[in-house]
């Protein structure tokens, strides 16, 4: 099933919407907005105000959740799943989940922040404790007792030493609304919140939440039974494929018909600038969009030379910047008094980081199906955030929002803003002028070469350091292009290629970011510049968010330095770090990765990197994200001859609060550090003055099963007393940090441009 539920339905419960034969999951046919209830009388309405709104009680006592956000493979539907079968005390296997669907869940943001447990399950905890008690109450009334005198188990609830009465929650409430009432925050997206009159239960009374329960996606995808986006298929449904420029910035000023003549049934769509094809066959639409002769506006070449990207934005005026900052964003600063302080400083060390444009790299290009109508819409989508994609469908279309209605499905992948929310606007507008259901599906070369890029910078790191090694100053400045260039959803078009090839506006917006840290430096300052995008129409070197935005850039800048002033000082970098760090959680990360890997308190590079060919090292980097703090201990091999850097041994140690599911947080953890490694040591667009060249897995290569590390030992930091604060980004941020410090621990030659390709490598130890 795509909307992963750990209980079945029969084909005739499939959700019918917009004339789909593959649409998105089994939900009950009570369950639906439109339905009429039973004794409850109608559905509330779909508020997040209503009770009704966030979970359902079926005939057959399964639980429905309805969740506003999505899972990108961390099992976040599982760990939810825990959390209301604690609430509510029935089995975990009586609870399924339905993810982002705009006609039947709220509004909550989509994924993003790593916010599934440490906002989105927030208001659904509440729910099902506010479930529980309105339960409880009607029990209550039938059992003529208080109801503190009734227990639950499974769902089954019966009076304190009395077992042969029951009432089962199905019995009170299956199939039926609850028309309760919630009080709401006001607010939509990751700041929803909900509760009722209910107290939520203390973790000692945890009987599910805390366990390792398998995930429950993992068997429809093993056994190739979860239907993916590109399975969907609609009756009418044609192919449609976009014609993108050779050169970034031109536009189509002609095409000739007579090119495609011989490929039966296709048409070409042409709305201003863009340009796409539609056929009946996949394969049709295919050759279609490869044969069309078009004929494109003479542009000048939109970018530099690409060995030219860091001096371009080293001398490039700067368009906007964040005010400087101390220990955190909300700490100003004296600038002279730095400025002093680095002044009357013993030495001064000074040091330049450069991380290059990145890809997402989804394992599928795009796809999307969009079936418009006269005044309305549906639309299938792999986006992380659908109820934005059905705002910005809407938009471009014309229709009203209530008109629209969004479908979230699996996807090849995401962690920011990829290419699936373009995919989404592309069959919208194919759909439109066609007047047929359109399934678009890009290309590898798209894939790679069009969707939006984290962005390049060049990070400066100044510290100062007194005659006994103290640092007396400390300044972090990031340049580089904003992350905001288009947005982090598809809600407004001007944020995806097809709005801006139609005339909406682009709305660039800045933002970078500074490291986040408590490293108590005197005379502290961290601020960031942004210079403007190379182009202001549609660009394949567009940036926007990509996992944990701006994090690797950041901190392994900052990490690297971290470890450079150690090796200044001639000080363990662990102890180092120990040294100058207020906060207790992220001391005692610090010292728990340290513990695990068996650090052992020396200075360096390594004395015992070895003489022969293989050469090893270790190093350390530690951050914080959205109250998860994480610290990484990496262990390499460098070979000397090839420059090929194999991580061995990866050591993370994890505080995101309150566990929910250790298993679960294990494999996220995992996933966070192979795919972070990967970009420190493989990931880099290429480009010329034309376009992006990197446009496939050859030119734009990825970790593989060989570059797996031996080992990735997790040590969780359980702490009940505090809420779960993410992890679905929280360890990416120090893996290119901890690489290039064992790097350094293992060569004595330290790496500042990412990623650590074997030419680089040889290039510093040379």
């Amino acid at each position: 099933m795509t909307k992963q539920a750990n209980f079945q339905f029969s084909r005739r419960d499939l959700l019918k919407g917009g004339g789909a034969l593959v649409v998105s999951i089994g939900i009950p046919q009570w369950a639906l907005p439109t339905t009429q209830g039973g004794v409850s009388g109608s559905r509330p309405p779909f508020t997040p105000d209503q009770l009704d709104s966030y979970l359902s009680f079926g005939a057959d006592g399964n639980v429905t959740v309805f969740f506003g956000k999505i899972d990108m493979g961390q099992g976040v539907d599982t760990a939810l799943a825990q959390i209301v079968a604690d609430e509510l005390d029935v089995a975990f296997e009586r609870v399924g989940v339905v993810m982002c669907d705009t006609a039947l869940t709220l509004d909550q943001g989509g994924a993003s922040a790593s916010s599934a447990m440490s906002s989105g399950a927030s208001p659904l905890r509440s729910a099902a404790a506010e479930a529980r008690r309105v339960l409880l109450d009607w029990a209550s009334e039938h059992f003529a007792v208080p109801a503190e005198r009734l227990t639950v188990t499974d769902g089954v609830i019966q009076v304190q030493g009395n077992s042969s009465d029951t009432l089962t929650y199905q019995e009170l409430i299956g199939g039926k609304y609850f028309q309760v009432t919630m009080e709401w925050n006001g607010r939509y997206g990751n700041g929803l919140n909900a509760s009722g009159q209910a107290t939520p239960k203390t973790p000692d009374q945890y009987k599910i939440v805390g366990k390792s329960i398998p995930r429950i996606d993992v068997p429809g995808k093993v056994l190739g039974q979860t239907t993916y986006v590109t399975d969907v298929k609609v009756p009418g449904m044609w192919h449609g494929r976009v014609i993108r420029p050779p050169v970034a910035g031109a536009s189509p000023t002609g095409f000739d018909l007579n090119s495609i003549s011989h490929i039966p049934n296709v048409e070409v769509v042409r709305i201003k600038d863009f340009m796409g094809v539609v056929a009946e066959e996949e394969w049709s639409a295919i050759q279609a969009a490869e044969q069309l002769k078009v004929t494109w506006s003479q542009v000048e070449p939109p970018f530099p030379e690409m060995e030219d990207l860091y001096d371009y934005i080293r001398r490039t005026p700067v368009v906007e910047e964040s005010e400087p900052r101390g220990a955190d964003r909300n700490t100003p600063v004296d600038v002279p008094a730095i400025n002093r302080a680095f002044e009357g400083a013993d030495r001064v060390i000074e040091a330049e980081y450069e991380h290059p444009f990145q890809s997402h790299a989804s394992m599928g290009p795009a796809c999307a199906v969009a079936d418009v109508q006269a005044d309305k819409a549906t639309i299938w989508t792999g986006s992380q955030k659908a109820h934005q994609t059905r705002n910005g469908v809407a938009a471009i279309l014309g229709l009203p929002v209530e008109n629209v209605h969004g479908i979230w499905m699996p996807g090849p992948g995401s962690y920011g803003r990829n290419d699936a929310g373009d995919g989404a606007m592309d069959a919208a507008l194919l759909s439109k002028e066609t007047g047929r259901p359109v399934r678009v599906q890009g290309m590898r070369h798209e894939g790679h070469g069009w969707d939006p890029k984290g962005p390049a910078s060049v990070i400066t790191l100044r510290a100062g350091l007194d005659s006994e090694g103290n640092v007396v100053a400390h300044s972090f400045k990031a340049k580089g292009f904003s992350s905001w260039d288009v947005r982090s959803n598809e809600s407004d078009p001007g944020d995806t290629l097809a709005g801006l090839m139609i005339g909406f506006p682009k709305k660039t917006r800045y933002n970078y970011g500074t490291p986040s840290e408590t490293y108590n430096f005197p005379n502290k300052m961290k601020f960031w510049q942004n210079i403007p995008p190379f182009l202001e129409k549609a660009s394949p070197l567009r940036t926007a968010h990509f996992r944990d935005p701006q994090g690797p850039q950041i901190h392994f800048a900052s990490e690297s330095f971290i470890d450079e002033l150690a090796v200044a000082v001639g000080q363990d970098p662990v102890e180092f770090r120990l040294k100058y760090l207020t906060s207790d959680r992220d001391i005692a990360v610090v010292k728990a990765a340290a513990q695990e890997a068996g650090w052992e308190s020396r200075t360096s590079p390594n004395p015992n990197a070895g003489s022969g060919e293989v050469l090893t090292g270790r190093g350390m980097a530690y951050a914080s994200r959205g109250g998860t703090t994480v610290a990484v201990v990496a262990e390499v091999e460098v070979n000397r001859q090839s420059g090929r850097v194999w991580a061995r041994r990866f050591v993370v140690a994890h505080d995101c609060g309150l566990i929910i599911n250790p298993d679960g947080l294990r494999r996220t953890v995992e996933g966070n550090i192979i795919q972070a490694m990967s970009r420190a040591l493989k990931e880099e667009v290429k480009f010329d003055r034309n376009n992006v060249t990197s446009i496939d897995w050859y030119s734009y290569p990825i970790a593989e099963s060989t570059d797996a590390p031996e080992a990735i030992d997790v040590v969780m930091i359980n702490r009940p007393e505090a809420r779960p604060s993410g992890a679905g980004e929280p360890s990416t941020r120090q893996v290119a940090a901890a690489l290039a410090n064992a790097i350094f621990d293992a060569t004595g030659a330290r790496l500042r441009r990412v990623p650590f390709t074997p030419e680089r490598v040889k290039a510093s130890m040379a």
